[in-house]
């Protein structure tokens, strides 16, 4: 049949074309044997080997990640820790400096200037309050890292009032320094006060919050430097502001024949006696209290219409109201009732209980005490 002769021709033919193509003299080439591959993959590599080379290289990974993310994460806390420890620092030079470049001078300035012009006390009082500008604009500045922030404000806060009442001051003297102006006198005790609050606001908000900051994150051993503006308690009276400014107590009345005196023997809010700092007294009753206020006469004459004062700082803001008592008798205690309102509850407070130094009294160190207090 064709087919099988069409088949034939044609194998026939291919030995021919191959041999054709050959160089003369060459053997021909025989097809290489194929090397048969293993089970599992290229190579002769079997498939559960590949799978634990994998695995093998997918924990490296996996270990080289989480190292990676230790080393990252030590570096960022390093450097917040660092940050705290930098913001605490800050913070604590520029209390110091404010201590000793504007409080101490400011009132050893206004104590001696009974001895000094006029002209040359209030210079020296605007230079001093230039000063605290400055500083409160440092305070400002501050790097403060965002857990700080609830001490940052209250800083801020605080050396702000302390360019307010140095201020005040500042615009008071020209009238206060003659002695004749009782009302300025008193308007500068009254910024004074604005001075206490700063303090207070160190010593019970921003010391605090810091060190608790630190605490929280680890941070151990480092103190905070507090600012301190009012010096004593005394700048508060405006008899020993008088006093003080002028040489001369503005105390009109004439103190009868006899030693006297009179005392602050206790404080006490319903049946709670305050314990004086640092002991932090808890008062039931909310933010409206009424403080009895106890009084001796230490002296040896009767005493009439003594004033008795009461000031609470709390929150940024104090709260004071005073009482008089009309009649004191010699060796014997009698009270006031002093009533506050709208004072913060739940916060840190200070309480200031002060008597107003009888005609007569040279010694009023007994006249006053302070008590810390949380209201609820």
């Amino acid at each position: 049949m064709s087919f099988f002769d069409d088949d034939g021709e044609e194998t026939a033919q291919r030995p021919a074309a191959s041999t054709a193509r050959a160089p003369a003299g060459a053997r021909p080439r025989r097809p290489q044997p194929r090397r048969p591959r293993g089970p599992g993959g290229p190579g002769g590599v079997d498939d559960h080997t590949l799978i634990v080379r994998r695995r093998i290289a997918l924990g490296a990974a996996v270990v080289l990640l989480i190292v990676i993310v230790l080393v990252v994460n030590g570096c960022v806390k390093g450097q917040k820790t660092q940050a705290f420890k930098n913001y605490n620092h800050d913070v604590g030079q520029i209390n110091r400096e404010a201590n000793e470049q504007v409080a101490k001078p400011l009132f050893a300035t206004l104590a001696s200037a009974s001895g000094k012009q006029p002209l040359e006390v209030e210079e020296q009082v605007a230079q001093l309050r230039i000063t605290a500008q400055n500083l409160a604009s440092r305070v400002q500045g501050l790097s403060v890292p965002s857990e700080m922030e609830g001490a940052q404000r209250n800083m801020l806060l605080a050396y702000n009032f302390s360019v307010e009442a140095i201020e005040k001051i500042t615009g008071l003297l020209p009238k206060a320094l003659g002695g004749k102006d009782k009302q300025a006198i008193e308007h500068i005790a009254g910024a004074n006060e604005i001075l206490l609050a700063a303090d207070v606001l160190a010593s019970q908000r921003v010391v605090p919050l810091i060190q608790q900051t630190l605490s929280e994150h680890g941070v151990h051993g480092l103190t905070t430097t507090p600012s301190r503006f009012l010096p004593n308690l005394g700048w508060l009276e405006p008899n020993t502001v008088s006093a003080r400014l002028t040489g001369q107590s503005s105390q009109s009345a004439s103190p009868t024949s006899g030693t006297h005196g009179s005392k602050l023997t206790g404080v006490s809010v319903g049946s709670n006696t305050l314990a004086p700092e640092p002991t932090l007294n808890h008062l039931s009753g909310g933010g409206s209290p009424t403080f009895t206020v106890t009084v001796e006469d230490s002296g040896e004459s009767p005493e009439t219409n003594v004033k008795v004062t009461v000031a609470v700082s709390a929150g940024g803001k104090q709260y004071k109201s005073s009482r008089t008592i009309e009649k004191l008798e010699p060796g014997k205690s009698s009270q006031a009732q002093v009533s506050l309102t709208g004072i913060p509850t739940g916060v840190a407070s200070k309480v200031e209980a002060s008597v107003e130094a009888v005609p007569g009294e040279t010694n009023s160190e007994n006249n006053k005490a302070s008590y810390l207090a949380i209201f609820g």
